[in-house]
């Protein structure tokens, strides 16, 4: 239950929209959108995974595949939910 806490999840079509038009994240978070497939969920995750060497790997993982474009409006990582929820369940601790 402690991941439901730490680890926001959020359909990316709901949700109020700010004045830029994308999904409110709270201050402090930041989204992230995991999947290796056309459909990826979004996730609003706490700046401090940023520190994390794993979250780090994912993030270079990233920057391969997609470089610095993530027209999704947040950061794109191409792995899988499951490796995602696990990664972030670690860090919650």
């Amino acid at each position: 239950m402690a991941i439901r806490q730490i680890l926001r999840r959020s359909l990316s079509s709901e949700g109020r929209s700010n004045s830029n038009g994308s999904a409110d994240v709270p201050k402090g978070y930041f989204a992230v959108y995991i999947g290796e497939s056309e459909s990826k969920q979004r996730f609003v995750v706490p700046i401090s995974y940023l520190n994390d060497p794993s979250f780090q790997d994912l993030l270079s993982k990233a920057e391969e595949e997609f470089g610095f474009c993530h027209p999704m409006g947040g950061i794109t990582i191409p792995c899988s939910e499951d490796l995602f929820i696990e990664l972030t369940s670690r860090l919650g601790r």
